[in-house]
């Protein structure tokens, strides 16, 4: 389970409002720093840098209200679209996704568990947890190597294709480690490295600068 994941911003302002005001999270943290939103079972954390950066991140929803959460949520935003389509059903994960980009870019994923329910209205609880935080290095192999040793398994094999998209965990928790250049679905973006941190179940987990892995 992804518990937290800290990710950085030159423009908190504009993702404040977003997640606070667009997406209406609960705020469990605000400063000039940094601030934190209340995910389900899991916590987002941006955090206040001098560089703009991006990333890729899942929030788990329930496959029952996956309709509603689209009319929902497009009542506000633009969804991004491929091959002309604005979801997409993964048959290996039982899932639909729909994809959008908050204000600085962050591709974010609402995937529709098909055999996890949540019964009544639409509300913030809909928003189950964080399912999937991209990890983008050029050490990809090292650190696929390094997620394995830490507990964390390949979904697919025990080795980590270096050229290609890798998930790393079980459920609908997972890492998703990409070598750079390589095109985000549903975007025109390319995975570029941006240090984070995240905490899978009790282990934290920190990419830095270089594309290193580091871990208490």
């Amino acid at each position: 389970m992804i518990k937290s994941a800290t990710l950085y911003t030159n423009n908190l302002k504009a993702l404040r409002r977003f997640y606070g005001n667009v997406l209406e999270l609960d705020m469990t943290e605000s400063t000039a720093e940094h601030f934190t939103v209340r995910i389900g079972e899991s916590h987002l954390t941006f955090k206040k840098s001098d560089e703009p950066a991006f990333y890729h991140f899942a929030i788990n929803i329930p496959g029952n209200q996956f309709s509603m959460m689209k009319y929902w949520i497009t009542d506000r935003i633009t969804l991004n679209r491929e091959e002309g389509r604005d979801e997409v059903y993964f048959p290996s994960f039982d899932a639909d996704s729909m994809y959008f980009e908050d204000p600085v870019g962050n591709i974010v994923e609402l995937i529709g568990r098909r055999k996890r329910d949540l019964f009544g209205d639409l509300t913030k609880e809909s928003f189950l947890s964080l399912s999937e935080i991209g990890m983008a290095t050029p050490h990809i192999v090292e650190v696929g190597d390094e997620l394995q040793d830490l507990g964390i398994p390949l979904r697919d094999g025990i080795e980590v294709e270096p050229d290609e998209l890798n998930f790393l965990g079980r459920g609908d928790a997972f890492i998703v480690l990409v070598p750079l250049g390589r095109r985000w679905y549903f975007s025109k973006k390319v995975s570029e490295l941006y240090p984070l941190e995240l905490t899978w179940n009790e282990t934290t987990i920190k990419l830095n600068e270089e594309g290193k892995l580091s871990s208490q």
